[in-house]
């Protein structure tokens, strides 16, 4: 008599999530993202292009929102603050690693995507304010030394502008136009905050 045979794969016990699932599941998500646009990007299409049950993603990620912004926080990291000769070039530096990571592959539309959907969802907004603002804008404030309203105004023009630019035209931005936005934002941020 044979052995009973598994529909599991092999060396996988039942219930234990593989390892890198999460980096898995962020890649898959962003190159969904990229292939179909952030509508059709639904948790279902992700899970199954990622190999993983739909209820496994949700027990990791409440909602579609929720993935989308850990999967942002994943894309762009920790901002790479620590090494600028001056205000200036810490500042001109944040604005192209931004636009960077905004043209990456899916990233940008999974930026917008979730930025529209938070429009009208209040906890959506709040996961964004929280999990993925805060953390940038709390270090910008420090490594600038600026107050909060100014490092959120800072956020609101950069970030604004490369995500508009991405809505009407699908693409990123173009590295001209960057400097060009470079140049605008140092116009009103070179200079340290005057005391008020």
């Amino acid at each position: 008599m044979a052995p009973p045979t598994s529909a599991r794969p092999p060396g996988r016990p039942p219930g234990r999530p593989r390892a890198g699932l999460n980096a898995e599941v962020f890649a898959t998500t962003l190159r969904t993202v990229h292939e179909l646009g952030y509508a059709r990007a639904t948790v279902e299409r992700i899970a199954a292009a990622a190999g993983v049950a739909k209820s496994t993603v949700y027990r990791r990620w409440p909602s579609k929102g929720a993935l989308i912004v850990d999967c942002l926080l994943d894309a762009f990291g920790p901002a790479p603050l620590g090494n600028a000769a001056s205000r200036a070039e810490l500042i001109t530096s944040t604005i192209r690693w931004i636009a960077a990571k905004v043209g990456e592959p899916g990233v940008g539309d999974a930026f917008a995507g979730v930025f529209s959907d938070a429009v009208s969802d209040p906890a959506l907004r709040e996961i964004l304010s929280t999990r993925l603002q805060d953390p940038y804008r709390l270090a910008l404030q420090e490594a600038l030394g600026e107050p909060e309203n100014r490092v959120l105004f800072l956020i609101d023009v950069v970030v604004g502008v490369l995500l508009h630019r991405m809505g009407m035209t699908g693409e990123p931005m173009v590295d001209a136009d960057v400097d060009a936005l470079v140049d605008m934002v140092l116009l009103h941020f070179a200079d340290p905050p005057r005391p008020a």
